[in-house]
């Protein structure tokens, strides 16, 4: 089972800024804190987005 740990807790700000600028590129008002009230689908294109970004940015390494 996977934990909610970050495996280098210095990242997690960064990994913060990555999220929330993700949300803006999608559309997706994302406030600081507490973000229960997000749809699924709005969850889902945040963490898509995400996903896509990471993706590109190793593609671009492999050339």
């Amino acid at each position: 089972m996977m934990s909610n740990k970050n495996v280098v807790p210095e990242a997690k700000e960064a990994l913060n800024q990555f999220k929330m600028e993700a949300a803006s590129e999608v559309g997706v008002n994302l406030k600081q804190g507490y973000n229960g009230d997000l749809t699924a689908k709005q969850a889902g294109s945040i963490g898509g987005q995400m996903v896509k970004k990471m993706i590109e940015k190793f593609e671009n390494e492999m050339k």
